[in-house]
Protein backbone atom coordinates (compact mmCIF):
# COMPACT_ATOMS: atom_id res chain seq x y z
CA UNK A 1 0.00 0.00 0.00
CA UNK A 2 2.47 2.69 1.11
CA UNK A 3 5.40 3.06 -1.25
CA UNK A 4 7.45 5.68 0.61
CA UNK A 5 7.47 9.39 1.25
CA UNK A 6 6.81 11.52 -1.81
CA UNK A 7 6.12 14.94 -0.31
CA UNK A 8 6.56 16.44 3.14
CA UNK A 9 4.68 19.73 3.50
CA UNK A 10 5.52 22.40 6.06
CA UNK A 11 2.96 25.12 6.72
CA UNK A 12 4.21 28.70 6.79
CA UNK A 13 2.42 32.04 6.97
CA UNK A 14 4.66 33.66 4.31
CA UNK A 15 5.60 31.25 1.51
CA UNK A 16 7.93 33.72 -0.25
CA UNK A 17 9.91 34.43 2.93
CA UNK A 18 10.06 30.74 3.83
CA UNK A 19 11.12 29.83 0.29
CA UNK A 20 14.03 32.28 0.49
CA UNK A 21 15.09 30.88 3.88
CA UNK A 22 14.92 27.26 2.73
CA UNK A 23 16.69 28.09 -0.56
CA UNK A 24 19.63 29.27 1.56
CA UNK A 25 19.41 26.58 4.27
CA UNK A 26 18.98 23.65 1.85
CA UNK A 27 21.36 25.01 -0.75
CA UNK A 28 19.01 24.15 -3.63
CA UNK A 29 16.68 26.10 -5.87
CA UNK A 30 12.94 25.44 -5.65
CA UNK A 31 11.43 23.51 -8.53
CA UNK A 32 8.12 25.27 -7.91
CA UNK A 33 7.85 28.76 -6.43
CA UNK A 34 4.56 30.64 -6.14
CA UNK A 35 2.80 32.51 -3.35
CA UNK A 36 0.57 29.44 -2.88
CA UNK A 37 3.24 26.72 -2.75
CA UNK A 38 6.99 26.27 -3.03
CA UNK A 39 8.65 22.91 -3.50
CA UNK A 40 12.24 21.69 -3.41
CA UNK A 41 13.55 18.31 -4.49
CA UNK A 42 15.72 16.98 -1.68
CA UNK A 43 17.34 13.59 -2.34
CA UNK A 44 14.46 12.62 -4.63
CA UNK A 45 11.66 13.70 -2.27
CA UNK A 46 9.51 16.80 -2.34
CA UNK A 47 10.07 19.30 0.49
CA UNK A 48 7.02 21.56 0.25
CA UNK A 49 5.95 24.88 1.74
CA UNK A 50 2.24 25.66 1.91
CA UNK A 51 0.42 28.70 3.32
CA UNK A 52 -1.05 28.11 6.75
CA UNK A 53 -0.34 27.91 10.45
CA UNK A 54 2.83 26.01 11.40
CA UNK A 55 2.33 22.57 12.89
CA UNK A 56 5.02 22.43 15.58
CA UNK A 57 4.22 19.81 18.18
CA UNK A 58 2.33 17.60 15.73
CA UNK A 59 3.85 15.07 13.37
CA UNK A 60 7.55 15.28 12.60
CA UNK A 61 9.14 14.07 9.38
CA UNK A 62 12.70 12.81 9.84
CA UNK A 63 15.14 13.51 7.03
CA UNK A 64 18.19 11.28 6.64
CA UNK A 65 21.56 12.92 7.23
CA UNK A 66 25.13 11.59 7.34
CA UNK A 67 25.95 13.44 10.58
CA UNK A 68 23.07 14.62 12.77
CA UNK A 69 25.27 16.92 14.89
CA UNK A 70 26.59 18.68 11.80
CA UNK A 71 23.09 18.94 10.31
CA UNK A 72 21.68 20.50 13.47
CA UNK A 73 24.59 22.96 13.56
CA UNK A 74 23.99 23.83 9.89
CA UNK A 75 20.32 24.67 10.43
CA UNK A 76 21.08 26.60 13.63
CA UNK A 77 23.68 28.65 11.70
CA UNK A 78 20.85 29.57 9.30
CA UNK A 79 18.54 30.72 12.11
CA UNK A 80 16.74 27.56 13.23
CA UNK A 81 16.48 26.67 16.91
CA UNK A 82 17.19 23.31 18.49
CA UNK A 83 13.90 21.66 19.50
CA UNK A 84 15.48 18.43 20.65
CA UNK A 85 19.25 18.08 20.88
CA UNK A 86 20.79 15.14 19.03
CA UNK A 87 20.76 11.94 21.02
CA UNK A 88 21.71 8.32 20.51
CA UNK A 89 18.54 6.22 20.54
CA UNK A 90 20.33 2.89 20.21
CA UNK A 91 21.70 0.77 17.41
CA UNK A 92 23.96 3.55 16.20
CA UNK A 93 20.94 5.72 15.39
CA UNK A 94 20.99 9.39 16.38
CA UNK A 95 18.07 11.81 16.07
CA UNK A 96 17.59 15.51 16.64
CA UNK A 97 15.01 18.14 15.79
CA UNK A 98 15.30 21.79 14.81
CA UNK A 99 12.54 24.38 14.54
CA UNK A 100 12.58 26.62 11.48
CA UNK A 101 11.91 30.37 11.85
CA UNK A 102 8.28 29.67 10.84
CA UNK A 103 7.49 27.28 13.74
CA UNK A 104 7.90 23.91 11.99
CA UNK A 105 9.92 21.04 13.44
CA UNK A 106 12.36 19.33 11.08
CA UNK A 107 13.45 15.90 12.22
CA UNK A 108 16.99 14.77 11.39
CA UNK A 109 18.09 11.14 11.63
CA UNK A 110 21.49 9.53 11.27
CA UNK A 111 20.74 5.85 10.75
CA UNK A 112 23.48 3.47 9.59
CA UNK A 113 20.81 0.85 8.93
CA UNK A 114 18.28 3.06 7.11
CA UNK A 115 17.41 3.01 3.42
CA UNK A 116 19.22 6.34 2.80
CA UNK A 117 22.51 5.50 4.47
Amino acid sequence: MLKGIETVVYFVEDVKRACAWYREALGVEPNYDTEHYAGFTVAGDEFGLHPGKAGAGGQTAYWSVADVDAAVAHFVAHGAQVSKAPEDVGGGIKVGTVRDPFGNDIGLIQNPHGPNR
